[in-house]
């Protein structure tokens, strides 16, 4: 007997199953043999279907192992650039992020105050109606403006976006400006893009990491790549005040005094300038602005630079001498943020250069990618209408460089609380986590009180969705499709390999019903979420069902940057700035230049926060096998420091800041600098939903003052100064 049984059906079924399994019981053996009659499992009920990871933003292909129905293992795809082959701790833990007893499966009404966390189930209409007749009613009553997006970088981010632009608001928050957005705006204005691929190639010799902490900020690829690079005898010189995982397989470690970032590398533009080191051909074909930046190099001297930095003189004029001799086979990697102060714009600023002058573009520094292609089809939709309010985060009124795209998150938060240039009323927040991203916590749920209404969607009740009126239930990323991702001259896509749990739905159909509602219909023009797959494949000539069975399709090829004859930038120029004319028009220096930044009072301490291999950002916490493989978050401070105070190893301390206080288990180590504490983000949850997680460790946003880079937007998180006694 035939049994017609396509992997859609598998997929519905499997899914229902996975459920059942997870409670220990077995598939009937009808399903198991019908997946094996179709081709995705084997004889003894096991396969493995391509996708792609979301537990961090570097999105790896993986390989879902299903056995019965079940994924049960996550193992990197060796056909995907950004796995190789291999996931990272998160990336393997994150079949419990769908599998996690704390989902939220069903859409949720809040029935109590807000923050108290009361909410009863309810349907997609019932939900869908709510959401869009209080977005409709706010528009009516303030207008499009009043109604505030915000999400965090998605491969639905265009459908989000569509959204937006189509309800008519200006206001949108994205989590770059609370990480890189100095890295991105330099880059913008020294080479016309956000962020220039980096090549480990063989002969690479020589890397200056700038507080970038790859081995525990994972990116699996670009890890891989630096971890190749050390095997192979390339020098890596680490700068940070602490010593993490990447220090101890540095080949030198300087402890630098927080906010001196920028003092270190313009004492090495000075000592390559003056000594012309740099590549005086490249420099004179492909940049300009070389005469400014000469005359602005001259007082900032190694001399000059290390009474601020606590590095020696002779050790920065050696690195830079170093860093001269091995280009073009050198990188200094420009990190997604380093110091963490209001003058890390000019710190990007002066590593972007250092790069440009040793001419290592096309041999270390490439043409960014990006997950935008044109070669790629989209459903048809009318342009947007106009808007013409002024945006809430001061982009381009009071930040004039900053893309309208990036944004400047915490501003928009701080102007909700203010009223300032209008009053917001509607918070539409989409896999974002505001009350724990942003600093200053306190003022965000200020800013959450402002609102006569706010809808969270994500996959668990989080800080954010703990203080929401409808929570709506995404499936994960191993139940739902998003947008396809050109990386390179492929294009990658993002399947379900089990159907979603409960009622959960994928963005594609969140945005699309939510659109309908809102009379938004003609931006989202396709029919389900395959339908809009096969738009985007239209162009290609390639069908879903060969994308679904290899994971990945070719786009036509391009030559790469460092295969072309002729270089380009898009500058203004044309030609990579080492002085912006941009930046000078509206008021800004031109070329990188010297800005003290504050320091602690006596009794005080930099408050430092970063990355560990084990979580990510805000969002991991609860899943349980990553819970159980992480330390206890505690408080580093010098061992020596914690003696002088009369601290022990293990002892609570209480931890105060301008904006609050927290108490939290001391970790006495020589691993920090004695004039500053490190404290691991994403812990002290308020959400009782998140059973895991709650009750764990302190939250550093709720101690964080909140200062702005007044270039870039970014966040200055390191620049909050904090004393700590004993509990």
């Amino acid at each position: 007997m035939t049994i017609n049984f396509t992997r859609r059906d598998f997929l519905k079924v499997g899914g229902a199953a996975a459920g059942a399994l997870a409670l220990g019981h077995f598939i009937p053996p009808r399903v198991a043999e019908a997946a094996r009659l179709s081709g995705i499992l084997d004889a003894t009920d096991s396969g493995y279907i391509p996708s792609m990871c979301e537990m961090c933003v570097w999105r790896c292909g993986l390989l879902a192992k299903v056995e019965q129905g079940r994924v049960v293992k996550l193992e990197g795809n060796p056909d995907h650039p950004h796995s190789r082959g291999n996931l990272c701790p998160r990336g393997q833990s994150g079949l419990m992020n769908t599998y996690d007893p704390d989902r939220v499966l069903n859409p949720l009404i809040r029935v109590g105050k807000r923050g108290e966390g009361l909410f009863r189930k309810a349907s997609w209409e019932e939900a869908l109606d709510l959401v869009a007749q209080n977005m409709l009613d706010i528009k009516q009553k303030y207008g499009a403006e009043a109604m505030v997006f915000s999400s965090t970088h998605n491969l639905s981010q265009p459908l989000f976006e569509n959204l937006l632009y189509a309800f008519g608001s200006p206001n949108y928050g994205t989590q770059r400006s609370l990480c890189f957005n100095a890295m991105i705006v330099s880059n913008l204005m020294t080479y016309g893009m956000e962020e220039p691929a980096r090549i480990y190639d063989d002969n690479l010799s020589y890397i200056l990491l700038t507080g970038r902490n790859l081995f525990e900020a994972i990116s699996t690829s670009e890890t891989h790549d630096l971890s190749a690079a050390i095997d192979r005898g390339a020098k890596v010189v680490y700068l940070d005040p602490r010593f993490t995982k990447t220090a101890a397989k540095a080949s030198e470690w300087l402890p630098i005094k927080p906010g001196m970032d920028l003092a270190f590398h313009l004492a090495l533009l000075n000592v390559i300038v003056n000594e012309r080191l740099y590549n005086i051909p490249f420099v004179s074909l492909n940049t300009i602005g070389f005469d400014k930046l000469q005359v602005e190099l001259q007082p900032y001297t190694p001399a000059w630079a290390a009474p601020l930095t606590g590095i020696a003189a002779e050790t920065i004029t050696r690195i830079a001498r170093e860093f001269a001799a091995a280009a073009p086979h050198a990188l200094a990697h420009n990190g997604w943020r380093t110091s963490n102060f209001i003058n890390s714009f000019h710190t990007q600023r002066a590593i972007s250069i250092l790069n440009a002058l040793v001419g290592n573009w096309g041999v270390t520094l490439t043409g960014g990618g990006s997950e935008e292609s044109s070669t790629l089809g989209a459903p048809p939709q009318p342009p947007y209408p106009r808007i013409s309010a002024m945006r809430l985060d001061g982009v381009p009124w009071k930040y004039p460089v900053v893309p309208l795209k990036i944004g400047v998150f915490q501003e928009l938060r701080d102007n909700i609380v203010k009223g300032d240039p209008y009053q917001a009323h509607g918070w539409f927040i989409a896999r974002q986590n505001p009350a724990m991203s942003i600093s200053d916590r306190a003022r965000t749920l200020e800013a959450f009180g402002k609102m006569d209404f706010i809808v969270t969607m994500d996959i668990i009740l989080n800080d954010t969705s703990w203080f929401s009126d409808v929570v709506l239930p995404e499936a994960s990323y191993l139940e739902r499709y998003d947008p396809l991702v050109p990386i390179g001259d492929q294009v990658f896509i993002r399947q379900p390999v089990i159907e979603p749990q409960g009622e959960a739905k994928s963005a594609l159909w969140i945005y699309r019903q939510l659109g309908q509602r809102l009379g938004l219909g003609d931006f989202f023009q396709y029919i389900d979420e395959e339908d809009y797959l096969r738009q985007e494949l239209a162009p290609l000539g390639v069908s879903l069902e060969e994308v679904k069975a290899k994971g990945y399709a070719q786009l036509s090829e391009t030559p790469h940057a460092s295969e072309t004859s002729e270089p380009s930038w898009s500058t203004p120029s044309g030609k990579i700035e080492l002085y912006s004319d941009t930046l000078a028009k509206v008021g800004f220096p031109g070329v990188p230049t010297w800005e003290e930044p504050p320091q602690p009072a006596e009794g005080q301490f930099y408050l430092l926060t970063g990355k560990v291999a084990q979580q990510t950002q805000f969002g991991t916490q609860n899943n349980l096998l990553l819970h159980k493989y992480s330390d206890e978050p505690r408080l580093w401070m010098n061992a020596n420091k914690a003696a002088s105070l009369g601290l022990a190893d293990g002892d609570w301390v209480e931890v105060t800041s301008d904006i609050g206080k927290v108490n939290i288990r001391l970790l006495a180590t020589q691993a920090i600098r004695e004039d500053c504490v490190y404290l691991t983000p994403g812990y002290g949850h308020l959400s009782k939903g998140l059973t895991t997680a709650f009750g764990i460790g302190a939250s550093d946003s709720a101690l964080h003052v909140t200062y702005t880079d007044p270039i870039s937007g970014g966040q200055a998180l390191s620049q909050t100064f904090v004393t700590v006694k004993k509990a």
